[in-house]
């Protein structure tokens, strides 16, 4: 391929049998193993885990799975358990309750746990874990049954004589390290690689066996700039080529949306939404998917008969949009909302704090959220529930993203009235390619503005911050589509 970064037509074999079975016979070999392809390589089913000691729960409920061929990223804030819900899968940690499955077997649920060793699956860690006493050849042969991994690296002659699926395991191997920006190295111990060259020998040392599943924990977080945009560009044909699924943790967002298929988003043990990055974008499920994942500013709102008041200005329910139905499903998938999680009766414990609706949460809204997405297949503006109307003044925000926001021009008149209330004083910028991202000082906090690079403020400076014309907010736990208004006139801004 031209100005590819495939060097070595390298044609793949078939995922190779797991042995997933836990008994100590093992499955039977005299037959042909099955080719049918299983609907799920990893599924999770409603799982609870806490560490031993602890109070709160890692986990909470957390339904997911993962497809043939399927990258899906898994994205939330340190803590939230990410990482843990790759050690259940690899099997490194046990759940409390629920099962996992990997390719239609089960290898985890309370009472049977098959171990690591047996479950096929690879694994790239943060911190490496690469064995210090192999070189860089003989790390990423580890896992190949012992083919290839003696003295003499890639070109070398096997003691045991020429064999088709041994040399084929020891030509994947080099193509990885190639493919990797390894070339050259395989000689070279852990200890004389820089910490970008060590993870990704680890990348080559999992992905090297064929596993059918491969869970990667935050794989470019050290390497340099250049390379990690490359891989994380390239990584999703890497693992088509592999035949291999994928599970990507990582905390940032545009990494998540950059190459995944889907993402799931979690918060305190609690899966609030996963979806594919188009409809994560378009109908982020709850308050905190918005912020967390779009940069969303939370901004109190009140009710004033079928407008809404807010310190930037007013808005109305938008009218219905046109939904792609091929992009987006009419209405929330279950999986794509949170489900209040419920502790079950087998594990006798008290249950967990009721999950509350402030600071974004989301959990417990799910009925909200599916009776905004029919709202929005009726034509004309969406109408508020009268629920939505009666809550407390605590529970309504509006999520501004940094577009939603724009600076009045200098030499418009100021509404008299506002003071200067609605003025913001810029503290700095960020330039995003395209354009900049301004942080301003607003007596509601700090908030960012995305602008074009035609608008030039200096640090320091004073400017009237408006809702942008263009703008599209979100009024949650609801998450309803708004678009600014002029109340005195009856007549939204954009037409």
């Amino acid at each position: 391929m031209k100005g590819s970064v495939w060097r070595h037509p390298i044609t793949f074999a078939a995922s190779p049998d797991h042995n997933l079975d836990p008994s100590p016979v093992g499955p039977d070999r005299s037959q042909p193993p099955s080719l049918a392809t299983p609907s799920a390589r990893v599924a999770l089913r409603r799982i609870w885990h806490r560490f031993a000691g602890a109070a709160t729960w890692t986990l909470q409920g957390l339904d997911l799975e993962l497809g043939p061929g399927e990258l899906v990223g898994l994205l939330g804030p340190s803590g939230c358990g990410k990482t843990t819900l790759l050690r259940l899968i690899a099997g490194f940690e046990s759940p409390d309750h629920g099962e996992i499955e990997l390719d239609g077997r089960t290898v985890a649920r309370p009472g049977r746990v098959l171990p690591p060793e047996r479950r096929g699956v690879g694994m790239v860690f943060q911190d490496y874990a690469l064995f210090p006493h192999l070189d860089a050849w003989a790390n990423t042969c580890f896992g190949l049954r012992g083919e290839g991994h003696h003295p003499g690296g890639p070109r070398g002659t096997s003691r045991r004589g020429a064999n088709p699926r041994r040399e084929e395991g020891r030509a994947r191997a080099a193509w990885l390290l190639e493919l990797l920006g390894l070339g050259g190295l395989e000689h070279r111990f852990p200890h004389e690689l820089s910490g970008g060259q060590r993870q990704r020998l680890a990348l080559a040392r999992a992905l090297a066996p064929g596993p059918a599943v491969v869970l990667l924990d935050e794989p470019f977080s050290n390497l340099d700039v250049e390379v990690r945009l490359r891989l994380r560009s390239e990584l999703p044909e890497v693992l088509a080529r592999c035949g291999t699924s994928a599970l990507l943790v990582t905390h940032d967002p545009e990494e998540a949306l950059a190459i995944c298929d889907r993402v799931a988003v979690l918060h305190q043990g609690v899966l609030q939404q996963c979806a594919t990055p188009l409809e994560l974008v378009q109908r982020p499920a709850t308050a905190f998917v918005a912020r967390f994942v779009l940069g969303a500013l939370p901004l109190p709102a009140l009710w004033r008969g079928d407008r809404l008041e807010t310190a930037l200005g007013w808005l109305e329910p938008a009218p219905s949009r046109s939904v792609d139905t091929e992009s987006a499903p009419s209405a929330p998938s279950p999986a794509a909302t949170p489900v209040a999680p419920q502790v079950p009766a087998a594990l006798q414990v008290p249950p967990p704090p009721a999950q509350r609706r402030s600071e974004g949460s989301g959990v417990g809204e799910p009925a909200a959220s599916a009776a905004a997405g029919e709202r929005l297949q009726r034509s004309g503006p969406a109408q508020p529930a009268e629920a939505d109307r009666q809550r407390s003044d605590h529970e309504l925000q509006v999520l501004l993203r940094p577009t939603d926001l724009s600076f009045a021009p200098k030499d418009e008149t100021r509404n008299p009235q506002a003071g200067q209330e609605d003025e913001v004083e810029v503290l700095g910028r960020e330039f995003l390619g395209r354009d900049w991202l301004y942080l301003v000082q607003h007596r509601l906090g700090r908030l960012r503005v995305r602008q074009p690079l035609s608008v030039q403020l200096s640090r320091g400076e004073r400017r009237r911050l408006q809702l942008a014309s263009d703008g599209e907010p979100l009024l949650y736990p609801a998450a309803l589509p708004l678009r600014p208004c002029d109340p005195a006139i009856g007549v939204p801004v954009r037409g």
